[in-house]
């Protein structure tokens, strides 16, 4: 998920070695990589710390939950230290999360492995804030979409390959592992489980390493910075507004609960899809890509609306028709089974897909002076990718991870009702 942001008076950038563009789709690719490392966390740590579907959910909690923590404070930090600064110290944070997963495997803690998901959270909450601006300064207003759409792949892209990579080290003989672990004694079954901790250590540690290298690469390049009085004055000219408060728009405050429930869906198709497989029968060893086929559909869809938006047809339709789709592909998905029901729930990225670029806008439409204030809010929603995944994996426990699926079609029926009305509640007075 990448937060795009209303356009913004394009900055002067120097032409240099280190093309600030290029900078900016390698943070969004960090982005994509670091959060959907946690689709093989999930059923991982399951096997490794012995914990049920709720409790390997904590995974998604305990990372999305830091948008909501560290929306505001990550405002507050970027005006003490500049965006450059930020984006470097972020990179630092999410370098200090990963770091964590070495004591945290070490002892098998899994206490240890959540607040190591939550500090990597809050660093990229903070990368989010101060990065998203650039893709609109970064050349000539014209062009921004192009440029959104440059970064939205370099998000897809690391997204997919990222559970193929993981799951190659940590998974590779996962299945033969769960079926050996019931006949071990006591002490033989803890030195298995402890060899499973072990293996991400080294993929963290490199990751570690990376993140050093890359907030020591931003913090001495010539990315320009952001003159906040000029976006300021550019925002209260786009819209006049007798408002007092960013409350006062009905059509932003349903956007951010829908984006809560939108996002929560998105992490429960891409996270749950791997120990859904598991579920129908399929080996780990397979199972363990569907994550990346999630996020393939999820890329296509992407750039369909590259294509179509607007020239086909427009965002809301776009945003009803992702609604619709999501219905079907999960009724589907409940009623088969085996890979048939597995390929339905992959098809949930393409449904998702368009989603969060028709909702976005649509919420921050006409907020002229509180369009931050309103970004804001979208930001913290993002943490219904905390809350939703673990009522599925209670579900999963009390009913079964099929049936579970259920509670995802409440959330796209609001989708479809901000698409056809929600969008517009208010807007006549404003």
């Amino acid at each position: 998920m990448d937060v795009m942001t209303k356009e913004i008076p394009a900055v002067k950038v120097e032409n240099n070695l280190l093309n600030p563009l290029i900078i900016i789709g390698v943070l969004f690719f960090i982005f994509g990589f670091v959060t959907w490392l946690s689709a093989v966390l999930i059923p991982y740590l399951q096997i490794a710390c012995e914990l049920n579907n709720f409790q390997s959910y904590l995974v998604a909690f305990a990372f999305y939950i830091s948008y909501f923590v560290m929306g505001v404070p990550s405002g507050w930090l970027l005006k003490a230290t500049g965006f450059k600064k930020g984006m470097s110290l972020g990179l630092l944070l999410v370098a200090a999360g990963s770091l964590l997963f070495i004591p945290a495997a070490l002892n098998r803690q899994y206490a240890i492995f959540l607040l190591g998901l939550f500090v990597q959270g809050a660093g990229l909450t903070v990368l989010q804030t101060a990065s998203n601006p650039y893709v609109t300064i970064l050349g000539p207003r014209e062009s921004a979409a192009r440029r959104i759409s440059f970064m939205g792949i370099c998000n897809g892209i690391a997204g997919a390959m990222a559970p193929v990579i993981l799951g190659a080290v940590i998974l590779n003989d996962a299945d033969a592992l769960k079926s050996k672990l019931g006949s071990l004694n006591g002490a033989q079954k803890l030195v298995e489980l402890n060899g499973l901790a072990a293996k991400v250590i080294l993929p963290y540690a490199i990751i570690t390493l990376v993140l050093i290298a890359l907030s020591a690469v931003i913090y001495f390049s010539a990315l320009p910075e952001i003159d906040e009085e000029e976006l300021d004055a550019a925002e209260n000219d786009l819209e006049k507004s007798t408002k007092t408060s960013v409350f006062q728009f009905p059509h932003l405050i349903i956007g951010v609960l829908v984006l809560f429930g939108y996002t929560g869906v998105e992490v429960i198709a891409g996270n749950s899809i791997i120990g859904y497989g598991a579920y129908q029968g399929i080996p780990l060893t397979m199972a363990k890509f569907f994550t990346s086929f999630t996020l393939i559909s999820m890329l296509a869809g992407y750039l369909i609306g590259i294509i179509c938006i607007p020239r086909y047809f427009s965002q809301e339709t776009a945003l009803k028709s992702s609604a619709v789709l999501g219905i079907v592909f999960t009724v589907l998905a409940m009623f088969s089974t085996g890979l048939t029901s597995v390929v339905f729930v992959a098809l949930l990225g393409l449904a998702n897909s368009l989603m969060w670029p028709s909702i976005w806008p649509l919420a921050i439409s006409g907020l002229g002076k509180f369009t931050k204030a309103g970004s804001s809010l979208l930001v913290m929603a993002i943490s219904g990718a905390a809350v939703l995944p673990l009522l599925y994996g209670y579900l999963a426990d009390h009913m079964n991870p099929q049936q579970a699926y259920l509670m995802v079609i409440p959330c796209y029926l609001a989708v479809g009702y901000y698409a056809i009305a929600g969008h517009k509640v208010g807007k006549k007075n404003s």
